[in-house]
């Protein structure tokens, strides 16, 4: 299905998209500062299949379950509850040396943003990756000169799967919910879709915690973004 087969006869007006898994796989530099962070801490390396199944609902649940070793943290060891907070700035100042490194552009990605801005539609990036490291990533990306707004998982006071962040950033680029579509990869992105009553998108690619996309209740679910055109 095509973007504006979801919007007949219209096109969207605004298009949010998620970041990690959806735009960029940058799953290799998570994981990279993850395994600095535990072998810091003196544990063994979680590895880049392991993080891909824990990336999506931010860096504090990232660096949780890490910590945990497994993506169902809680209740938290008492030992990692300890830990926690060293563990954080380990994997925050870790990553803001790495990130971008080894993160590339999905296929496409690029042709898909350019159709859209052909268009006329606004472009947004709802994540929930910290503010501090989605300018620069999308900056090393080549991405940031499409988007008119970001918003990371700690712009506003809650993040995905709460509806919040895409309303603020549909209302911010003039969207409506008859104009506005979001496009990501995971249950977060869909479910706050869903909650915003937005048209959802969902990519195959990305990272849904180890789990197929096409249940999840999207509108359409694709395996590139070049399929929308």
């Amino acid at each position: 299905m095509s973007l504006s087969g979801l919007f007949s006869p219209r096109w969207p007006g605004v298009a949010l998209f998620d970041l990690d898994g959806t735009l960029v796989d940058s799953a290799p530099d998570l994981a990279a500062a993850v395994d600095q962070m535990l072998e810091h801490l003196g544990r063994s390396p979680a590895g880049i299949d392991r993080v891909r199944d824990w990336v999506g609902n931010g860096a504090t649940i990232l660096v949780r379950r890490a910590l945990a070793g497994q993506s169902d943290w809680e209740p938290a060891r008492p030992k990692d509850d300890a830990l926690f907070p060293d563990a954080l700035k380990i994997f925050f100042h870790a990553y803001e040396q790495i990130n971008g490194q080894h993160s590339v552009v999905y296929p496409g990605v690029e042709d898909c943003l350019a159709q859209l801005r052909a268009h006329g539609c606004k472009l947004g990036v709802v994540t929930n990756k910290p503010e501090q490291f989605v300018a620069p990533l999308l900056e090393q990306m080549g991405l940031d000169h499409w988007f008119d707004l970001t918003i990371g998982g700690d712009t506003l006071p809650v993040k995905k799967p709460d509806p919040t962040p895409l309303l603020h950033t549909m209302e911010a680029l003039g969207g409506t919910r008859g104009t506005t579509v979001m496009v990501g990869d995971s249950a977060a992105d869909v479910n706050a879709a869903l909650a915003a009553g937005l048209p959802c998108v969902a990519v195959r690619y990305g990272y849904n915690f180890g789990q197929p996309v096409d249940a999840l209740g999207a509108d359409a679910v694709v395996d590139s973004l070049a399929e929308l055109l």
